[in-house]
């Protein structure tokens, strides 16, 4: 895959959910449309760890404690990033999603077939938390996401890949 397939997609705090208030979402279109089955490997190849295979919620969430990146291993799905407010993308089979900590996403349908890899960088644990209705857990949620440390590597290209340009040059 060329990396100039990566789009990056920016999204502010909205309706609870505090999103990243400085990395982008990005989006890596049919990084393995020839291997799907490959994905999983790659992430944790690249030290992307802690990996699962399953579903995406039903409801807004987010990870305030971790990056996350998701690959669609078989099927599609139609989710909405940012929150409330943010971006509706379907995700076809092949396609990949990097999540930075703080990032609203929920689906909101998937065919029968629909399975997705999930992973965090070095294999960290994530919370799950749900849109924050009182400032002090908006705020909480915000400091937690201003700790989370940068990956070493780009999930899918190591330590060379978009992801590494994209979110440290911020």
């Amino acid at each position: 895959m060329s990396t100039q397939t990566v789009q990056a997609f920016y999204f502010q705090s909205n309706q609870g959910i505090p999103n990243n208030p400085h990395l982008p979402v990005l989006l890596y279109s049919q990084a393995f449309h020839n291997n799907p089955a490959q994905t999983e490997s790659m992430f944790n190849q690249h030290q992307w760890l802690n990996s699962w295979t399953n579903g995406v919620f039903d409801y807004h969430h987010y990870h305030s404690n971790a990056h996350e990146v998701l690959g669609v291993i078989s099927g599609h799905v139609t989710v909405q990033l940012g929150g409330k407010e943010g971006k509706i993308f379907t995700l076809q089979t092949g396609d990949v999603v990097v999540l930075p900590a703080g990032t609203g996403h929920k689906r909101l349908s998937a065919s029968p077939d629909f399975r997705i890899v999930g992973a965090y960088p070095d294999g960290m644990s994530y919370n799950t938390r749900t849109p924050a209705d009182k400032e002090k857990e908006h705020a909480t949620a915000l400091a937690e996401i201003s700790h989370v440390p940068l990956p070493k590597m780009d999930p899918i290209y190591g330590p060379n890949g978009p992801l590494l340009q994209h979110w440290h040059s911020v």
